[in-house]
């Protein structure tokens, strides 16, 4: 009885962990305040969602940070909840 062909997963060359991202708070010493929007804007999607830790790349210090300025920033209608219309 003859074998079925089995089709090949081919393998990437390039095995093991990837490279960790740097926090880029940390790296550009950014001022992380609920007035300065435009730096908040980096950390939420365009649905108004704030964006995880392993997307972005935030050390767990700085994420709890952003989500604290970005929820106060909210509150006062400096930054949206959510997109009208959509």
């Amino acid at each position: 009885m003859p074998r079925p062909i089995r089709s090949r997963k081919k393998r990437s060359k390039k095995r093991g962990r990837p490279r960790r991202k740097v926090c880029p708070v940390c790296a550009d010493k950014l001022e992380l305040n609920y007035k300065r929007t435009e730096v908040l804007e980096r950390f939420i999607t365009e649905r108004g969602k704030i964006v995880p830790r392993r997307i972005s790349g935030v050390c767990a210090k700085h994420q709890r940070k952003i989500s604290l300025e970005i929820k106060r920033a909210r509150h006062i209608a400096l930054l949206p909840y959510t997109v009208l219309g959509e």
